[in-house]
């Protein structure tokens, strides 16, 4: 009787961790596909300053930058201008193009290279969960 309960619950322990890794896979395979740019999508920009710059000027940019169409959040430091956008609504290359048509300040749009897209995303192609994303994206 005893060995007949123990079996049942091992049965059922394992169906119910088959099932988890299952809904695992599929939620990992839904947050990760592409999504369509939409309403609620940011993008965020980042330019660095190659000189400095005064609090008159920096007043000023951010001003100018809050009006530019699109643009939402705005942020300055020292050496870097920081904002979030619409892409919808604008693009980065459009905003940085007027930005410099306005502005005799010398700053340039900061891209990152491959190797620190990579060193920043929590799942990077050796990683034990990339690998089981691209498992799972391989069934689908």
């Amino acid at each position: 009787m005893k060995t007949k309960m123990i079996k049942n619950i091992l049965a059922g322990s394992a169906i119910v961790f088959v099932l988890l890794i299952i809904v695992l896979g599929v939620h990992i395979y839904i947050v990760t596909r592409p999504k369509p740019v939409d309403a609620s999508t940011r993008v965020m920009v980042r330019m660095d300053i190659k000189a400095a710059i005064s609090k008159s000027s920096s007043d000023s940019i951010a001003a100018w930058l809050h009006k530019e169409k699109g643009v939402d959040h705005v942020m300055l430091t020292n050496d870097k201008i920081l904002f979030t956008y619409l892409p919808i609504k604008n693009t980065a290359d459009q905003i940085i193009q007027d930005f410099h048509s306005n502005f005799t300040i010398k700053a340039e749009r900061y891209m990152p290279t491959q190797e620190e897209i990579q060193s920043g995303c929590p799942v990077a192609s050796t990683s034990k969960t990339y690998q089981a994303l691209a498992f799972f994206k391989k069934l689908f």
